[in-house]
């Protein structure tokens, strides 16, 4: 395929003129993988280079791996789309909505108007926020202590909603509290259940919530952008020993293992031999499940995590089981109807079923939605997508 060499050249330009310290990025049909880049340094505190096996924490890009295996447990009748959550997780049978704060300021709860179900837990619209891009959600959590869901803590589940179920679309913790429902209705821990459902099948050897000391040894640094644009290595790693494995943000991964995942998406659920899901289940998962809501900006209301975030301006996005969906073609030549998200370290993928490719980069620096790092994932989706159509011209 053409135009791959400039990928490389391109994505190493960004490392050299040190933008970024380091990346990996990956493109795959459904059947090969097509393009494989490593540029620069695990980290700027890591004299060693980044390589394909290299670990990454991939937040998230968490999201779908749980979804799936939800859906796997919707296909064995072990969960419903559309029933209370509630029934299955008695904590969230009740739930109550942040309206406010009174002049006292102590926070205002009601019940919820309606529940909480998984597709709502799915698609961002069951009334989740995070605090990272809801100041009143941070206003809530440091009068009342509440911890952050990175802490790993179960009390972080606890959280009120802020809008009620189904009304409106807002990024949140509702795939953490699907990863309880898949515990809860397979009767296994999230890392064994991922693991022996989804990682093994797939090959995902280096994929899981906590580090080996193999994986240790491969993990990439992280880092912040600090206010002039340069870069500083910071400490950064999720608890070890947490109370639950965080089905929306906690897996640690690499790029050849992303793929092999997004790869089963591309082939209608098969993979390795294994038909891990219905293709019937694959198409539903990359539907619009909001109806008339749409995605809307993500305003940052902490600077250092993330900045606004608003991909794809102009171009109505819809939400999928559980994917960003966009509903017309990108200036990159993503198809309509591709599914995509991203992780808050600055990893980055897409699935274009139409084109049957997919491509993943992955990154470790904070804020998300770093403009360098976004430039990079164009810069490698471009590049793919003119490879795609000289092949095809020629």
């Amino acid at each position: 395929m053409g135009h791959l060499a400039d990928i490389d050249r391109q994505l190493r330009d960004r490392v050299v003129s040190g933008q970024i310290p380091g990346m990996v990025a990956m493109a795959a049909r459904g059947n090969e993988i097509v393009y494989e880049g490593t540029f620069g340094k695990r980290g700027l505190a890591i004299d060693y280079p980044m390589t394909a096996d290299t670990v990454f924490w991939i937040a998230s890009m968490t999201k779908a791996i749980t979804a799936t295996a939800a859906m796997q447990l919707v296909e064995r009748g072990r969960l419903s789309l559309d029933e209370p959550i509630g029934k299955l997780l008695p904590e969230f049978a009740s739930p109550k909505v942040l309206e406010g704060f009174d002049e006292r300021g102590e926070p205002i709860l009601r019940p919820a108007k309606s529940p909480v179900t998984l597709r709502r837990l799915l698609t961002h619209t069951a009334g989740f926020c995070y605090n990272t891009w809801n100041a009143d959600m941070a206003r809530y959590m440091q009068h009342t202590g509440l911890p952050s869901i990175l802490s790993g803590k179960l009390a972080s589940l606890g959280a009120p909603l802020v809008s009620d179920p189904g009304t409106r679309w807002e990024y949140g913790i509702g795939i953490d509290v699907t990863g309880r429902a898949v515990e809860v209705a397979s009767g296994q821990d999230l890392e064994t259940y991922l693991r022996k459902n989804l990682f093994e099948p797939l090959g995902m050897a280096d994929s899981g919530f906590y580090l080996s000391e193999n994986r240790r040894q491969r993990l990439a640094g992280m880092h912040a952008r600090k206010p002039d644009g340069s870069l500083a290595a910071i400490p950064f790693e999720l608890e070890q020993k947490p109370e639950f494995a965080m089905g929306g943000g906690g897996l640690y991964s690499t790029a050849g293992d992303y793929i092999k995942f997004m790869q089963m998406i591309l082939n209608k659920g098969r993979s390795n031999g294994h038909q891990l899901l219905k293709p019937e289940t694959i198409a539903l998962m990359g539907q619009n499940h909001i109806g008339e809501l749409t995605t809307t900006k993500m305003k940052s209301a902490a600077a250092s995590k993330s900045n606004d975030v608003d991909f794809f301006p102009g171009i109505t996005k819809k939400w999928g089981l559980s994917f960003l969906i966009n509903t017309s073609q990108t200036r990159e030549g993503r198809s309509a109807g591709s599914l995509a998200w991203a992780g808050l370290s600055n990893c980055y993928q897409w699935i274009d079923p139409v084109r049957d490719i997919s491509g993943v980069i992955l990154m470790q620096l904070f804020p998300f939605a770093d403009q360098k790092c976004l430039d990079a994932f164009a810069d490698l989706e471009r590049g793919i997508y003119a490879a795609l159509d000289t092949e095809k011209a020629g």
